[in-house]
């Protein structure tokens, strides 16, 4: 299965970059980050779903969608279309992502950013951080629950925030039990890249109205995000479908538009 082989990928990737820059060392620089911007205000904040606009450069399905991308002219245009916050895919070997990527976007605008990558040790919590990033995504599917409960204690020590993904409803229950206020369900199986289109609005009665809903993967058009707002959802993530544009600030506009 795709994920099982990211996160073998990625624990080896965290374990080398450990070795070049130890923890230690990597929470010296902590100190030096820029403020924390509040993510989960951000997109409360907004009427309508609000959305979380994805830099991506390419995806282990499809491969490249924009590779010479320049993060800081995009994330600037994501702004300036209404976008409530930024995600920036940081991932190497299968999106063509950096923590680069991140400072770049997290520099060109004054919304929050959120780190999206397989985050599976408190390193890369730390990395997120130093990086400039208000937020990551912490996918229920990659993790146990003890994980996933002493991940987001690290994300909170660090005073960011948590994105954290389910695909089902066993899921949607491993991240309330952890606390998580802002939700999202993955329209994509990461296992198998199949889609349900159906599945936030099947997760939106679980999710308390304390909680933000999230829906990922999948919304492309406005269309689209008229029907995510018409089942209750909170916000959308939307990634691909924007960075294949020849504009993606305008696509994004064209996109809430209809919503």
């Amino acid at each position: 299965m795709i994920l099982d082989e990211i996160l073998v990928q990625t624990r080896q990737g965290v374990a080398a970059a450990q070795g070049r820059l130890p923890l230690a060392r990597l929470e010296e620089q902590l100190a030096l980050a820029p403020p924390v911007r509040d993510f989960r205000a951000a997109l409360a904040a907004r009427p309508g779903p609000a959305c979380i606009a994805e830099f991506k450069r390419r995806s282990p399905s499809r491969g490249w969608i924009n590779r010479n991308a320049d993060p800081a002219v995009v994330a600037s245009a994501y702004q300036a279309a209404g976008a409530a916050a930024i995600s920036v895919l940081t991932d190497a070997p299968f999106f063509g992502g950096s923590l680069d990527d991140l400072r770049r976007a997290r520099a060109a605008v004054d919304i929050p950013v959120l780190r999206k990558d397989f985050v599976v040790d408190p390193y890369q919590v730390a990395e997120a951080r130093a990086a400039g990033a208000d937020a990551l995504l912490l996918i229920v599917s990659a993790l146990r629950q003890d994980e996933l409960v002493r991940l987001l204690a690290e994300v909170r020590r660090l005073g960011m925030q948590a994105l954290v993904e389910t695909h089902d409803r066993a899921e949607v229950e491993r991240a309330l039990a952890a606390d998580a206020r802002v939700i999202g369900v993955n329209h994509r199986d990461l296992r198998t890249f199949e889609m349900d289109m159906t599945l936030a609005a099947t997760m939106r009665p679980l999710v308390p109205s304390d909680r933000l809903l999230v829906a990922e993967s999948g919304i492309r058009t406005a269309d689209d995000a008229k029907r995510m707002q018409a089942v209750g959802v909170d916000a959308i993530l939307v990634g691909e479908a924007l960075m294949r544009e020849p504009d993606p600030g305008a696509g994004l506009r064209r996109l809430l538009g209809g919503a």
